[in-house]
């Protein structure tokens, strides 16, 4: 048998296995996401239902809270899907300037959206223990941080590894999953902005 034809079966049977492994491990990835969204879903759950059975049930001294520079930073985090989005684009035409590019202004704008949650953070007049507004407040919104922390963390770790030679070449998971997952991170906090900052 000619020795090119053999090579092209094993270039084609390597690149079909790469596919299922990367399928499965993206199969993996979503069931992970399915656990996490049923989390925050029994927060969000738990959080109308103390709301709507306690109309006044906001901390004393305290009548709302402040929305404009959360409201900010939502459009800055909300934006970074666009631009890690950008970046995967740039991944796929084989552009790892641009993919570089793109991965670090998503990581600043979410490095810059928990800048400022602990700004916030310190000129609150409550706290963690003040009542179930105050258990709530922090536990959504400082585990959904938990989260963003956990992006960037990822991105930063697909960023290093671009300069890997040849890293890319045979398949993107590891991007495609933190893409996705900085997607959900965004997704939840735009719930989360409305229950907590809108619906007041």
């Amino acid at each position: 048998m000619d020795s090119s034809i053999i090579s092209e079966e094993s270039d084609h049977h390597s690149h079909q296995h790469t596919h299922d492994e990367e399928g499965s491990k993206m199969f993996g990835f979503i069931v992970f996401l399915l656990s996490e969204t049923f989390i925050f879903l029994g927060f969000f759950t738990a959080y109308i239902v103390y709301k709507t059975a306690n109309p006044n049930w906001l901390p004393a001294g305290v009548s709302g809270l402040e929305v404009r520079d959360p409201a900010i930073n939502t459009v800055i985090l909300v934006s970074s899907s666009f631009v890690i989005y950008l970046a995967e684009r740039a991944l796929a035409r084989h552009d790892l300037l641009k993919f570089r590019q793109f991965l670090m202004l998503s990581i600043a704008m979410g490095s810059y959206f928990l800048v400022g949650q602990a700004i916030e953070w310190s000129h609150l007049s409550f706290g963690f223990t003040t009542g179930v507004f105050g258990g709530m407040f922090y536990l959504l919104t400082g585990f959904h941080g938990l989260h963003v922390l956990t992006g960037i963390l990822l991105q930063i770790l697909v960023f290093g590894r671009s300069f890997i030679p040849g890293n890319y070449d045979t398949g993107h998971f590891g991007v495609n999953a933190t893409s996705i997952f900085w997607h959900f991170v965004d997704v939840i906090w735009i719930v989360l902005f409305v229950l907590i900052y809108i619906w007041q």
